[in-house]
Formats: structure tokens, C-alpha cells, sequence
């Protein structure tokens, strides 16, 4: 059987128009839309390598021939599949521009909420799971979600950074990676903590993004703390802070232990 190209995972690429198959009676063709979530539903329960045309044909009540003729075969099924959910999850600029207030703090609080509410969603916590997972063989994935979803929140932060912070402490040296700081410390936090496992309700959820805003802006020692350090001297606060960050790295280091050892595992497991 002779397969169509692969479609290119691609922004501007314009939707392939579905191929519409008889049927038979009381059996209508579904939509590309009805296909494509039933078939990221079962890459998503399943991973991408456990995953037959079979399996998403029977799921879809659809015959194997109609898939092929819209997509080709499996690898290009699953990318259209995971651009659609991306596209749909993306939250747009305009949406984040659109709370701004004259308060940067409160700007950013209502900017994060958006953010990790996003994240957190069904939707959000699926896909990071399943790029996560096949991002390694397919990277273009990856990129796709980086240049259509975070790319354009880390312009549109910096940008806010570059109007508001400039005015109160002259220009900012570098907005983007102020972004990217924001990003990975507001939003990144509590998605890591899901994705590893970790059950946060929407109290704990919120008490983070209001303290992660907080610290972003302020830093994490006390204001009245600057001057007595800047001197010389060791708060008991101070020390409290320093075996914090001890705490906190040894941490760190054992995350990272972990997924390396799970990392070699799984390669383990694949040369088998």
C-alpha cells in the first residue's frame, strides 16, 4: 500500500483535509478532530511504541485504510494528535495581557495563576507526561511546543519586564532570562512536584505561586536583613537561611542521582 508523506510538524503547515471513506449505514465517518483525540488518548495510555493502528481504528469504530489515507501511518498520526492538543492548550498571549493591572506584583500573581492552572489541568499534565516521554526520539515535538506555546510567554514577559521594572530601578539587564527565571520558578515548580508523584491541592497550589511571585520580586531574605549581612554580621535568620540552601541542595543532588539512575535504567531495559 502506497502511504502519503509524513506531514511536517510545523506551525504554518495547513490542516491536511480528511479523507472521508464509506462506512456503511448508521456508521458515520468521524471527524479529523474525533480521530485525533481518540487516538492521543490511546498513544497516551499506552505510549507511543504500545500503541497499534489497530488498537486506535477499533477505539474509533473506523476502518484502518481511512487512517492510513489521512495520515499515512502511526508516527505521523501521533504528532498531528499531539499538535492539536497543543494548539488547544496553549494559553495566548493576549489571554495574559489582557489581566495586567498597575501593580506588577499583582500582575505577575494573576500571570502565574493562568500559568499553573494551565499546567495542572488534565490536559496540561497529560502532555507534559507524553512529550516528556517521546521528545528523546522525536525532538521535533519538543521544539514545536517550545516555539507555539513557551517562546511567546517568555517574549510577552519580557516584555512587561522591559515597561514596569525599568521605571523603578532603571533597565533591566536581561529580560529574557528574568522570563525564563519566572517561568521555571512560578510555573516549573509545582509541575515537577506532579509529575514526580507529588498530590498538591489547590491550597498548596496557590500558597506556592504567591510566595514564588513574592520571591521572585523581593528576594528571599527580609528586606531589614540586607544592611546587618552587608556588615558582617549572622542573623540566627541568616544561619536558618544558610542551612535551608544546604538542605535544599542536598536535595537537589538527590533528584538528580535519580534520574540519572532511572534514566540508565530505562536504557538498560531498552538494550535488552
Amino acid at each position: 500500500m502506497d502511504f502519503e508523506p509524513e506531514p511536517v510538524l510545523t506551525p504554518n503547515a495547513p490542516p491536511e483535509p480528511p479523507v472521508r471513506a464509506s462506512r456503511g449505514p448508521g456508521r458515520p465517518t468521524l471527524s479529523n478532530e474525533e480521530l485525533l483525540d481518540k487516538a492521543l488518548d490511546i498513544f497516551l495510555e499506552k505510549g507511543f511504541e504500545r500503541t497499534s493502528i489497530d488498537a486506535i481504528t477499533a477505539a474509533a469504530k473506523m476502518a484502518k485504510r481511512t487512517v492510513y489515507l489521512r495520515y499515512g501511518d502511526k508516527t505521523a498520526l501521533f504528532k498531528a494528535a499531539l499538535k492539536r492538543a497543543i494548539e488547544e492548550w496553549i494559553v495566548p498571549v493576549e489571554t495574559l495581557r489582557a489581566v495586567e493591572t498597575d501593580d506588577l506584583e499583582e500582575t505577575l500573581l494573576r500571570v502565574g495563576r493562568i500559568l499553573v492552572a494551565n499546567i495542572m489541568s488534565p490536559a496540561g499534565m497529560r502532555l507534559m507526561r507524553i512529550t516528556n516521554a517521546e521528545s528523546g526520539r522525536m525532538p521535533e515535538i519538543g521544539a514545536y511546543t517550545h516555539t507555539q506555546g513557551t517562546a511567546p510567554t517568555i517574549a510577552y514577559l519580557a516584555d512587561l519586564f522591559r515597561r514596569r521594572i525599568k521605571s523603578v530601578s532603571g533597565v533591566l539587564t536581561d529580560p529574557e532570562e528574568a522570563a525564563q527565571a519566572f517561568l521555571f520558578l512560578v510555573v516549573g515548580g509545582v509541575s515537577i512536584a506532579a509529575a514526580w508523584g507529588i498530590r498538591l491541592d489547590a491550597a498548596d497550589i496557590d500558597r506556592h505561586t504567591l510566595y514564588s511571585v513574592e520571591l521572585f520580586l523581593h528576594g528571599v531574605l527580609p528586606r531589614d536583613a540586607a544592611p546587618a549581612l552587608q556588615a558582617g554580621e549572622v542573623s540566627d535568620e541568616a544561619q536558618d537561611l544558610k542551612a535551608l540552601e544546604e538542605e535544599n541542595r542536598r536535595l537537589r543532588n538527590l533528584l538528580v542521582a535519580a534520574m540519572l539512575e532511572n534514566a540508565a535504567l530505562k536504557e538498560g531495559r531498552a538494550e535488552t
